[in-house]
């Protein structure tokens, strides 16, 4: 039980490590956006969105129990999932070049199947 805790805890805090790394490329990336009405619309929801991703995932881990736990994990995936779709517009309406989205939209995807998992481990499903 002991080890699980510690590895749970380890997860925890890398995983904490990996959302805040993703809200900070999103940054970047929102800097880097033509200072167009389109492009810093688009740009802002994605950094709200990625910036929510990291920070409720820190409250997520302060939760009381396992249910407040669940439903913070549930806002969690909402953001990454919404992340992921903030992406997908800026590449699909030819505001940033699809290749250099890439590994931005292979995190979010890969955030998002994470915390799927995680949801799906708190809430008991299978």
């Amino acid at each position: 039980m002991l080890e699980e805790r510690k590895s749970n805890y380890a997860f925890a805090e890398e995983f904490k490590r990996r959302t805040k790394s993703f809200a900070l490329r999103v940054i970047k990336l929102f800097r880097a956006l033509p200072n167009r009405p389109d492009a810093q619309i688009l740009g802002k929801q994605l950094v709200r969105s990625a910036t929510s991703v990291a920070a409720n995932y820190r409250a997520a881990c302060r939760a009381r129990s396992g249910a407040e736990f669940a439903a913070k994990i549930g806002v969690v995936l909402e953001e990454a999932d919404e992340a992921q779709f903030w992406l997908e517009m800026l590449e699909e309406s030819d505001i940033v070049k699809a290749e250099l989205l890439e590994n931005l939209k292979d995190e979010a995807a890969t955030l998002t199947a994470i915390l799927t998992s995680i949801r799906k481990s708190a809430s008991g499903k299978k």
